[in-house]
């Protein structure tokens, strides 16, 4: 099940982190259909958040068509995001865990891996797209 981390000082709404935390685990594999959410009283309990913050973001969750509320039985998974290469257990994931570990035991602190990720991310995707047949 999955365990929302709640930022206050992220500058992003709480509902917007719930939408976004459920999306991320959605991409990478760990929610799949059939899984299902936390209740509402579950996640104010674990993060200290009005209620009606986890109801709206279940129904954004819900207006995209990656979960449905059930009445009585709680909010299930609907749609899976995840690709095989994009789960943690993939070998481009294995390798980019291998990378994280490696640049924590180097001192780095996880806003400076973050910004570091961002910056080489920014870039690759920033560059007009590769020919192919290597020709531009």
């Amino acid at each position: 099940m999955i365990e929302f981390r709640i930022d206050r000082r992220a500058g992003v709404p709480t509902y917007l982190q719930i939408v976004q935390q459920v999306q991320q685990a959605l991409l990478l594999g760990r929610l799949q259909v059939g899984d299902k959410l936390p209740t509402a009283r579950e996640v104010v309990a674990s993060t200290a958040i009005n209620p009606n913050t986890v109801l709206k973001a279940y129904r954004e969750l819900e207006h995209e068509g990656l979960v449905q509320a059930r009445v009585g039985a709680g909010t299930f998974v609907t749609r899976e995001l995840a690709r095989p290469s994009t789960t943690q257990h993939s070998a481009l994931g294995s390798a980019l865990g291998e990378w994280v570990a490696n640049a924590r035991r180097s001192g780095l602190r996880r806003d400076e891996i973050e910004a570091l990720v961002k910056a080489w991310l920014d870039q690759e995707f920033h560059q007009p797209p590769v020919d192919v047949k290597g020709q531009s």
